[in-house]
């Protein structure tokens, strides 16, 4: 059968070359081509045999895994490797990735683990190979619009501080984006340990993610496959999501994703980073790239404080005045601060205030479903709808004068 996937299976030990073929005996989609006792032979036989899918132990005698799956990664690049061991520490892992592995499994798996791991995997080969070796149409889509081959507008979200809405509002200005501006967007999950992008979009990191992005990476950014590593939401936003397993962040590396957010503008009109809270390489990497940096706060002290430790952190970084955007989340007069006094004591104008509405936020974030479609009459959702405007240029900025650092006085919050 053509849709058979072909499988070889390498381990030193035969008990467990015997164990795996007969669990994959049971698979009526897949079929053991050969087993081989070691890296060499492994090569060996891939290089004869032109397997779909590698089952590639990892402490071998010879030739280990990791130096076989890098061999393979040039002489046999259509055959995709799982790896296996019974260590899953994070340098395991992040060696086997960087070789050419797609798949990591941890002895012992299950069957069902296993024979997914092989069908995502073959999944995602097949569409690489298929968008690689198929023209793309040259037809005009449907809504009339030419595609996109520019410099789209790289915005990042971020937050000196958790807990201030950060996520919620980069998935839904994006969603705004692309319903109500009729963009093409791509929202990248930048909180690379513990994304939550997937989780309020109800879409699986497991099937595909950044991670899945590191060979190529390490083989110098070629982006020929970037789609097979993007989904599309329901509402039409393309989501790259976070590594599934927080050891896999180790992937990700400063220079890796500056690679990815310039692939990904030459596609797309807008492209959203969700950042993770504080301040580390990969995180400074996306805000230098970034068009627009827009950081939450909201009305509590520590927000507060930490927006004025960012802000100066940005100065000294050199970003250009208006790069850096103050949005207001959760603006409620009635916690006992003052959108004044937040502002005398950061030092500048606040750009943009979400009004608090706890309802209709958290009960679309339950169902994983934006606000901004499951209640768009609501204010939130317009708040959020004119910041999307506002960020691509259909509705007017705050000039430098208004964002300009106003006459210092005392306030409650100027802590120095």
């Amino acid at each position: 059968m053509s849709d058979q996937i072909r499988v070889l299976i390498v381990d030193d030990i035969p008990e467990t070359r015997d164990h795996l073929t007969k669990l994959l005996g049971f698979e009526a989609d897949m079929t053991v081509v050969g087993a081989a006792a070691s890296g060499r032979e492994a090569i060996a036989l891939a290089t004869s045999l032109l397997p779909d899918v590698v089952l590639m132990d990892i402490n071998m005698p010879d030739m280990d895994g990791i130096a076989a799956t890098e061999v393979l990664s040039s002489t046999v690049p259509t055959a995709a490797v799982v790896m296996m061991s019974v260590q899953g520490e994070a340098d395991y892992l992040r060696r086997s990735m960087l070789a050419g592995a797609r798949e990591f499994l941890v002895k012992p798996f299950s069957s069902d683990e296993l024979s997914a791991s092989i069908r995502q995997v073959w999944t995602r080969e097949r569409d690489k190979i298929t968008r690689l070796v198929l023209p793309a149409p040259a037809a005009t889509p449907a809504n009339g619009t030419r595609p996109h081959h520019g410099r789209g507008q790289v915005v990042a979200f971020f937050s000196p501080k958790g807990g201030v809405g950060r996520t919620t509002m980069a998935v839904n200005v994006a969603v705004s984006a692309v319903t109500e501006l009729h963009k093409k967007v791509c929202l990248v999950d930048g909180s690379f340990q513990f994304g939550d992008v997937g989780v309020l979009l109800n879409l699986n990191p497991k099937n595909m993610s950044i991670a899945d992005l590191a060979p190529e990476l390490q083989a110098g950014g070629e982006f020929d496959s970037l789609d097979s590593f993007v989904v599309t939401h329901s509402s039409g936003v393309r989501v790259l999501l976070a590594p599934p397993s927080p050891e896999m962040a180790e992937l990700i590396t400063p220079t890796g994703i500056r690679q990815v957010l310039e692939a990904l503008r030459i596609e797309h009109d807008m492209v959203f980073v969700d950042c993770a809270a504080g301040i580390n390489d990969t995180t400074l990497a996306v805000l230098d790239t970034a068009d627009v940096i827009l950081t939450m706060l909201t009305l509590e002290i520590t927000s507060i404080k930490n927006m004025r430790l960012f802000l100066e952190i940005a100065e000294r970084l050199g970003y250009e005045e208006g790069k850096v955007k103050l949005v207001l989340n959760r603006a409620d007069g009635n916690l006992g601060i003052r959108v004044a006094d937040v502002e005398h004591s950061i030092g500048r104008k606040v750009d943009y205030t979400i009004v608090s509405d706890g309802r209709s936020v958290v009960y679309a974030l339950n169902r994983g479903i934006p606000f901004v479609l499951t209640s768009k009459e609501a204010q939130v959702s317009q708040d959020v709808i004119n910041l999307a405007r506002a960020i691509a240029g259909e509705l007017p900025l705050p000039s430098s004068e208004e964002v300009r650092k106003p006459a210092p006085r005392k306030s409650l919050f100027a802590w120095r």
